[in-house]
C-alpha cells in the first residue's frame, strides 16, 4: 500500500509539472493549491530534493522546480524514493527475498509476480501521462469506454 508520504510526493510532483511555466514554485503555493500541510510538505520536498528529483532556489523568488522534463519521470521512481519499496508482502523486498521458507513457499511466485506487475505498470506511466490525464494508458486493459487519451 502506498502511504500518505508517497501520495503527497506524487501530488507535489504533479503540481510542479503543471506549474513549470512559473519558474520556481514556492512550497506555500503548492500547500495552498493542494490543500496540504506545509509542515508535512517540507519533509516530502526534502526527500524529493535529496533524491535529485527537484532543483531548489533560495531567496525572494525561490522555490522548487522539476530537475527533468515530466516525460522523463516514471511514477515507480517517485514512489520508490518516498516509500523505499512497493512490495506487496514483507518477504519480497527490492534486494531479494527475505524468508527462510522461500524454497518451499507455494505462494512466493504469486507475490513475486504481483510485485513485477506493479513495478512494470508504474514504470510505464510518466509524470507527463498523469498531468495530461492519459486515462487510457493509466487504466490499461481495465479501460472500458476510454476515448482519445
Amino acid at each position: 500500500m502506498v502511504s500518505t508520504k508517497g501520495r503527497y510526493a506524487l501530488t507535489v510532483m504533479v503540481d510542479l509539472a503543471r506549474n513549470a511555466g512559473d519558474g520556481y514554485v514556492s512550497l506555500a503555493d503548492i500547500a495552498e493549491r493542494e490543500e496540504l500541510s506545509m509542515k508535512y510538505l517540507e519533509s516530502i520536498i526534502a526527500i524529493l530534493n535529496k533524491g535529485g528529483m527537484l532543483m531548489s532556489l533560495r531567496g525572494k523568488n525561490g522555490g522548487y522546480r522539476l530537475a527533468r522534463d515530466p516525460k522523463d519521470y516514471n511514477i515507480n521512481e517517485i514512489l520508490l524514493l518516498t516509500e523505499g519499496t512497493l512490495a506487496p508482502v514483507n518477504c519480497i523486498m527490492q534486494d531479494g527475498v527475505h524468508c527462510e521458507k522461500a524454497a518451499t513457499c507455494s505462494t512466493l511466485p504469486l507475490w513475486a509476480g504481483l510485485d513485477s506487475v506493479i513495478e512494470n505498470y508504474l514504470s510505464a506511466i510518466t509524470l507527463e501521462d498523469v498531468i495530461n490525464g492519459n486515462r487510457k494508458k493509466m487504466l490499461g486493459d481495465y479501460c472500458e469506454n476510454c476515448e482519445g487519451n
